[in-house]
């Protein structure tokens, strides 16, 4: 119990090699890898979401508790994988077309897999061919499209369009985000959410799988 919290502890603190090492105590002491993430990690995340939102957190505290959730999932992922846990849905991210920042989506992407989904990150500047070309490879239930800049939010509507162009769009959730965007255009574009910050993010992407927050 004294190691779990210290894990619930270091997670939400961002410190990952000491998130890592409790992990790797945790296995050694003959926890069950599924109860880690289930009943300690992902209740740790979901406390920095709401330590964001109660303005207690800002950005650079969720990227290090991002990063410590990452850490303590190294030791996991190929324990998981032999006992053959399913993820809670797969993700295809990336920024689009002409948009070289990827902070804001490196962030998400770090935090949907906290949550415990497994994610395909394409990175910046992705075409949308790309993302057409890794939802039929990926098969995954959201695809997260991110954009920085003015410029490149119309490149939303056009890597939409060319999901809806190779009869896919049916198969995922299309969730949006970034500094320019709002809720009306995501509405306007065709997408199934808006969400402005990195935990809205993870909220949505849970309900998009039938998952309570």
């Amino acid at each position: 119990m004294a190691l779990s919290q210290a894990l619930f502890d270091a997670i939400v603190d961002g410190k990952a090699q000491l998130a890592q090492s409790l992990v790797e105590e945790e296995l050694e002491a003959g926890a069950d890898p599924l109860a880690l993430v289930s009943a300690t990690m992902i209740p740790a995340m979901d406390e920095v979401g709401k330590l964001f939102h109660e303005e207690e957190y800002f950005v650079p505290e969720l990227l290090l508790s991002a990063r410590a959730m990452k850490a303590a999932m190294t030791p996991l992922r190929p324990l998981l994988a032999a006992k053959g846990a399913k993820p809670a849905g797969v993700v295809v991210a990336g920024a689009v077309k002409g948009d070289l920042h990827d902070i804001g989506k490196n962030l998400v992407t770090s935090m949907l897999e906290g949550a415990g989904f497994q994610v395909i990150d394409l990175g910046a500047d992705v075409t949308p061919e790309s993302f057409v070309a890794a939802i039929r490879e990926h098969r995954p239930q959201i695809v997260c499209l991110s954009a920085l800049l003015t410029v490149t939010m119309e490149s939303m509507r056009t890597t939409i369009a060319a999901i809806k162009a190779a009869d896919l769009r049916r198969e995922v959730k299309i969730l949006v985000g970034g500094a320019p965007l709002s809720e009306r255009y995501a509405t306007e574009i065709g997408a199934d959410g808006y969400g402005a910050t990195a935990s809205d993010a993870v909220a949505l992407a849970r309900r998009c799988v039938g998952l309570s927050n």
